[in-house]
């Protein structure tokens, strides 16, 4: 539990609407209560949610402060992308 706590370390300490830091609360509280009484399987769902919200929060600074290689990260996607939706198959009418 107490190696799961350093995350908080690496969250915002402020965010732009009260909405946000009532969400991370909420992430907080359920993992904590649901570790507590072990239901593991929930405090590991709420846990990677507050993972991810420190994911999100990294690429967020990274868009910020290098927004030119920012862009050039997402070319790769883009190709890739256009390469895969074209490829899409669709169904025959004698399967659907």
């Amino acid at each position: 539990m107490e190696d799961a706590l350093e995350l908080a370390n690496f969250l915002p300490l402020s965010f732009k609407s009260p909405k946000e830091q009532e969400y991370i609360e909420f992430l907080w509280d359920a993992f904590e209560t649901n570790y507590t009484y072990g239901k593991y399987q929930f405090a590991f769902l709420a846990y990677h949610m507050l993972t991810m919200s420190f994911v999100y929060f990294n690429i967020w600074q990274i868009k910020q402060t290098q927004p030119k290689e920012f862009a050039m990260g997402l070319i790769g996607f883009g190709r890739t992308w256009r390469r895969v939706s074209s490829k899409r198959v669709r169904p025959s009418p004698s399967a659907l």
